[in-house]
């Protein structure tokens, strides 16, 4: 590979969304001057955002339970083909995204394989794929218009598919939000590689990031200025609000084995029209607002949502939003819920919220055992929110009220079989977070 070295017709029935109007709240955006190439890179964003949403969304969700069943059978006859063999302590990758990749010792030189992984609505996220290698070497983040080569902020404003990865260990703190252009991926396997103290990431009017196996923690909020965004445009922004990642008018989005905590705002913030997005084997601690999908309930443009949100742990001293949706279709997949203080999964606006096969582990507080939570409308209303529980486990208390139609769910036999239940979720979020990577041998 490569290397750079340097310092349908179904789709009718959104017809009205596509020719609905985009307003940017410009100061939501960050954006201080919405100049004609925004303009044009929010036209161009919304237009693939349509173009990649799913009229069938349940399709996807059973996609994905056919490859959790068969990752798990495979992980449990590998187990048995180790322990009557070797006498085990091998690779197991008991996830199907992790099933792709991480038991290969040769990962290191196989990087774009990860590209070819990914499951849920973010599926088609291939990131840098077939792009040239980007090293980092460089932690500085002197200069926001004209980036030193070498920097973070260089790699991700080039022009093209960018592979992204880093020549050693180290800490980042960013000066200012970082501003990820279309096609990239940061992969931080193979070196400890920490966002901390500064500025966080920002995805916005693109499409197709990956962002893996990097750790996100103390993101704090950062005057506004002159940002670089791409190779050819820079532009002045607003006051930043301290979110680990922002990901706004953005499509194609695939945040894996990442590592957050304590942050200024949120961990996640998904808003504005964004699509197609998965967030898997994440591992989440020492926060209030976690995961924030739709910003506003007067903006229905997220009503083209759609979001998988899988094999993640959610850790100690988290507070709520777990996640938190506006507006479209979220599905929440075998994922570990150890810890929250008021509610785990809430939302407003009418989101459908499918909930399979997790584990709800309620904290001691009697007032705090109920997993959802439902803001700005009455039982009367909410009653017609479809949200659902599919073989989640219960613990401690914990419960989980449905509401709405029953979500049709087609399990074709052979093909498309039912999600493992909640019981299987500790094997499953077993390597949770930033992995510690070490070349030639397996994640």
């Amino acid at each position: 590979m490569e290397r750079i070295m340097v310092g349908s017709a179904t789709k009718v029935a959104f017809t009205l969304l596509a020719t609905f109007a985009i307003v940017i709240p410009c100061l939501e955006a960050g954006i201080a001057e919405f100049d004609d190439f925004l303009k044009a890179q929010a036209d161009e964003a919304h237009k693939i955002a349509l173009d990649s949403y799913v009229p069938e969304p349940h399709d996807v969700a059973h996609e994905l339970n056919f490859h959790v069943h068969m990752a798990l059978e495979n992980s449990t006859r590998r187990e048995l083909r180790q322990r009557k063999l070797r006498g085990g302590g091998k690779c197991q990758a008991s996830n199907p995204i992790d099933a792709c990749w991480r038991c290969n010792k040769d990962w290191a030189n196989d990087r774009f394989r990860l590209a070819k992984c990914g499951k849920g609505f973010g599926r088609r996220a291939t990131g840098g794929l077939g792009g040239p290698i980007y090293v980092v070497t460089d932690n500085s983040d002197d200069d926001m218009v004209n980036p030193k080569p070498g920097t973070i902020r260089h790699a991700v404003t080039q022009k093209g598919p960018l592979w992204i990865i880093f020549g050693h260990s180290m800490i980042i703190s960013l000066r200012q939000e970082l501003m990820i252009s279309s096609d990239k991926t940061i992969d931080g396997r193979g070196a400890n590689v920490q966002f901390r103290g500064g500025a966080g990431l920002t995805i916005q009017f693109v499409n197709n990031v990956i962002i893996h196996g990097v750790r996100i923690k103390d993101i704090v909020p950062k005057d506004g200025g002159m940002i670089r965004d791409s190779a050819d445009h820079y532009g002045l922004r607003t006051r930043s609000d301290g979110d680990a990642i922002s990901i706004f008018g953005s499509t194609n989005i695939w945040i894996d084995h990442v590592s957050l905590s304590n942050c200024a705002d949120g961990l996640i913030d998904i808003i504005q029209g964004s699509t197609a997005i998965t967030i898997s084997n994440c591992h989440m601690t020492k926060h209030n607002d976690v995961f924030l999908f739709g910003a506003s309930d007067s903006y229905n443009g997220d009503k083209i949502m759609q979001i998988t949100v899988a094999f993640n742990h959610f850790g100690q001293g988290l507070v709520q939003r777990m996640p938190r949706c506006r507006w479209g279709f979220v599905h929440v997949l075998n994922n570990d819920y150890t810890h929250w203080l008021m509610y785990a999964i809430g939302g407003s606006s009418g989101p459908t919220i499918l909930s399979q096969g997790n584990r709800f582990i309620a904290p001691n507080n009697d007032n705090a055992k109920e997993i959802t939570h439902r803001d700005y409308a009455g039982p009367d209303v909410w009653k017609n929110w479809q949200w659902q529980s599919e073989m989640d486990l219960f613990m401690n208390g914990a419960k989980f009220v449905t509401s709405g139609s029953p979500i049709k769910m087609t399990y074709k036999k052979g093909l498309i079989m039912k999600p493992r239940d909640g019981t299987h979720v500790s094997r499953l979020t077993r390597h949770a977070g930033a992995l510690n990577c070490f070349v030639g041998k397996p994640c």
